[in-house]
């Protein structure tokens, strides 16, 4: 049995939800402090991915890093990096629709911090950078802890947008989705059901870390209160 399926499913899963940690957080703590009438907008546009079908996003993708596009014909002639069909090219698609995710939980999380922490380490002459850090984010910790686990499972088992812009090789850009999709196609039902019984597994595991944090979490809230 070739383990490469899991091991490029893990590393493009690692990366992209590392990369939409930061970015997610980034964006729900400015947003979350934006005017509702810009909020709304902005807001809609960053969950568009949530609800577009993967395969629409891939289209979209392919429509703007392919060799023959604008940006992907770009990249390719000043770095001679093609940004599709490649294992790190999954990495865009995979950033692309778990990002509401991350996003959508991070910004609640922030949206029910009592901002009364932060005024009063501002009347200390702390910064808003040291706040974030010291007080923002520790009390926040356990939905945005939550918003990467959900993340980074999604981007575990993401077939649609990945399989259109970066493609199926073996050895290079296959994963557990797109190997259980073709070894289905190929009638190897005893080699896609194993991979399937993996990506069950490892899901499992994260089905039960997200709940177990919600579960710490509102013991702590019910603590505090």
């Amino acid at each position: 049995m070739d383990w490469f399926p899991l091991w490029n499913s893990l590393r493009i899963a690692l990366i992209s939800t590392l990369i939409i940690f930061f970015l997610g957080i980034f964006a729900a703590y400015y947003i979350a402090k934006a005017p509702r009438a810009v909020k709304g907008l902005i807001d809609a546009l960053l969950t568009l991915p949530l609800v577009l079908p993967p395969t629409v996003v891939g289209y979209l993708l392919l429509r703007l890093l392919g060799p023959n596009r604008l940006l992907g014909r770009w990249v390719l002639s000043v770095f001679g990096l093609r940004l599709t069909m490649t294992w790190w090219s999954a990495i865009f698609a995979t950033g692309v629709v778990i990002f509401p995710l991350m996003y959508r939980t991070a910004r609640g999380a922030f949206e029910a911090f009592d901002i009364a922490y932060a005024q009063s380490a501002q009347t200390l002459g702390l910064s808003n950078t040291w706040i974030f850090w010291h007080i923002r984010m520790p009390l926040c910790r356990q939905g945005i802890l939550a918003g990467t686990v959900l993340a980074f499972a999604r981007a575990l088992g993401e077939y649609g947008a990945t399989s259109m812009i970066a493609g199926f090789t073996p050895g290079r850009t296959a994963t557990i989705s797109t190997t259980v999709y073709q070894l289905w196609r190929t009638n190897n039902d005893a080699l896609a059901f194993r991979w399937v019984m993996v990506n069950l597994a490892i899901s499992a595991v994260v089905l039960i870390a997200v709940n177990l944090l919600e579960g710490r979490q509102k013991r702590e809230a019910r603590h505090g209160s």
